[in-house]
């Protein structure tokens, strides 16, 4: 009897470990968001204010959050190879930093973030601007990474586009806020 309950408990056990291996191969382990908002300036104004790093301290929800949290710099801002450290007290900021990886005039400028803490991740982002007609632009801040295995499981309890959504949504109304002020 003892034997046939170990051996049912064994069987188990191998299923279990073949159910979650099998999710980690089928789990995708890319994900990406994006949010966008039409602001009532001209294009080239706000491409020129958002390549523009350091202006996020104004504008992305992390620095409302911590405005305390220490920020260094290298290179020129708004050119290719610049980067901008941080480091907060808290896990939300955590510490990393942001480079200039491409730019292209009043279209878009591409960054890469490298996470340092709470945990070690990579991840690309990107502002684009497109003429919305009648003076106005319309703004798109997306975000895309990957998972590795089997950390993508992760993926499965946490939705990417809520988690992060919600900050650039904020991010954006606050941009859209500050550009319309000038």
């Amino acid at each position: 009897m003892i034997k046939k309950l170990l051996i049912a408990i064994g069987v188990v056990v191998v299923l279990l470990i073949a159910a979650v291996a099998a999710a980690v191969f089928v789990t995708p382990t890319d994900f990406a968001v994006e949010r966008e908002i039409v602001i009532n300036k001209p294009r080239e104004e706000v491409f020129n204010y958002v390549k523009h790093v350091r202006s996020q301290s104004e504008w992305g929800p992390w620095f409302k959050r911590e405005p305390t949290m220490k920020q260094e710099f290298r290179g020129t801002d708004g050119e290719v190879g610049f980067v901008a450290y941080w480091k907060g007290e808290t896990d939300d900021t955590g510490e990393g930093e942001q480079e200039i990886k491409r730019i292209v005039p009043n279209e878009r400028l591409e960054t890469e973030l490298r996470f340092m803490k709470p945990f070690e991740s990579r991840a690309d982002t990107y502002l684009t601007t497109e003429d919305a007609g009648d003076g106005k632009t319309k703004v798109k801040w997306g975000f895309t990474g990957a998972m590795p295995r089997p950390m993508n499981l992760m993926l499965l309890v946490v939705d990417m586009d809520d988690a992060i959504g919600k900050d650039y949504q904020d991010g954006l109304n606050s941009l859209k806020q500050i550009m319309e002020s000038r």
